[in-house]
């Protein structure tokens, strides 16, 4: 006997090759022990539904597709930057709310002086947003502490949203992010502490599933970048990169010399990274997200990256500053309307290609026997609704490791 059994609906089961989708008409899948046991059409079910589960779970022609998976978010961090974002829209300049005290100066501050029950609290806050979309799977980034007590502190925060909601984890520490403000007159110093002392001991604790870093002409250069990768590795962690968004660093050429896990933002990715991501199996992680709350009018190269064959991803790159954004499916839309995705590629991206820019394509992203039975259950008659409405309640019913929660 199957634990579960959901019939009267239909697949989106965002395999490749086949149909859009993955699709498949009416019909069902089963849970077992918190893996999918059966998928297919319920033409083909081997019996009477009633007779194969414990419980059967009929869902009136709504669609189910794999849970969501955000592969890019920084959900912990203290306070907000709700009033600089008023300062920018009456004319301050960047500077002017540095000089105020704004910026990520002021994040690292909040989240510094922030206790972990805290940021758990606020963060679980911003979680709620993302699972009442379907997310099941969510990455959670370091780098607002910018020490090793913050930056561990964060990351046990992240652990610990985990195990009280519902969803999967994976933590990534993001050292090189900005420099702290007691190392602002000696880079060399705090990018080698990074790599020498934050990264063994993050490791040795098991706190970090990957390390990411911001290689940007405002953040670190691609041989500060390269120094701690190199580190990343000795120590056992895949790594990955917020590439090319503000300017050509060729960072997502160096995440590729490393195999990294994937290349986010890449507004101005070049044909050579292009190249090279394709070539390492790279994802690139569209932030659309930033692109708009920053107003940016550097597209990035989709074009070229489809044509490539580069995996592409959605993610809504949750943040204090530059994306204060808790919607999935807003970031769908705005992979269409904004990046020229069509539905399919955009729900793909937040599904099987969010799961393959974390390294878990094995085990969550598609519907298929052996993979967890995190679903999400949709009162829509076509998966592009997904990417077409803005603020609908779409969401039927979310399913995590076989279980309605």
């Amino acid at each position: 006997m199957w634990d579960t059994l959901w019939v009267d609906t239909n697949l989106a089961t965002m395999t490749p090759g086949g149909k859009p989708y993955g699709e498949i008409q009416r019909g069902a899948v089963a849970a077992k022990d918190g893996k999918i046991a059966w998928v297919g059409f319920a033409a083909d079910l081997p019996g009477h539904a009633v007779d194969l589960a414990h419980e059967v779970r009929r869902c009136d022609n709504a669609w189910i597709t794999p849970g969501l998976v955000d592969c890019h978010t920084h959900l912990v961090f203290g306070g907000d930057r709700a009033r600089e974002f008023e300062m920018r829209l009456q004319g301050k300049s960047y500077e002017e709310i540095a000089r105020a005290g704004g910026g990520i100066v002021s994040t690292v501050a909040a989240t510094r002086a922030a206790s972990r029950e805290e940021l758990v609290a606020s963060a679980a806050k911003r979680l709620s947003g993302l699972t009442r979309e379907g997310v099941t799977t969510v990455e959670i980034k370091s780098g607002y502490g910018l020490d090793l007590e913050n930056e561990i502190k964060m990351l046990e925060a992240a652990g610990e949203l985990g195990a009280r909601s519902d969803v999967r984890v994976k933590r990534t520490f993001l050292g090189l992010h900005a420099l702290p403000p007691e190392f602002k007159d000696d880079r060399a110093a705090y990018v080698q502490l990074v790599a020498d002392v934050m990264i063994p001991a993050i490791a040795s604790e098991g706190l970090a599933d990957a390390v990411d870093a911001f290689c940007e002409n405002i953040g670190f250069t691609a041989e500060e970048v390269d120094y701690v990768f190199s580190a990343a590795v000795a120590n056992g962690l895949a790594v990955k990169l917020h590439a090319e968004q503000l300017s050509n660093q060729n960072g997502a050429a160096l995440a590729a010399r490393y195999q990294a896990l994937s290349a986010d933002h890449l507004e101005y990715l070049d044909d050579s990274g292009i190249a090279a991501m394709a070539a390492a199996g790279t994802v690139a992680v569209l932030l659309p997200g930033a692109f708009y709350f920053l107003r940016e009018t550097q597209l990035p190269p989709i074009a070229a990256m489809r044509a490539a064959g580069v995996h592409m991803a959605v993610a809504s790159d949750c943040n204090p500053g530059t994306s204060p954004m808790t919607s999935p499916l807003a970031a769908l839309n705005m992979a269409c309307t904004l990046f020229r995705l069509t539905p399919e590629e955009a729900l793909a991206g937040i599904t099987r290609e969010g799961a393959r820019a974390l390294g878990i394509l094995d085990d969550v992203g598609t519907l298929e026997v052996g993979k967890a039975c995190d679903l999400a259950v949709w009162d829509v008659k076509s998966p592009a609704e997904l990417s077409y409405w803005l603020g609908a309640p779409l969401l039927r019913e979310r399913v995590f490791a076989g279980r309605v929660v």
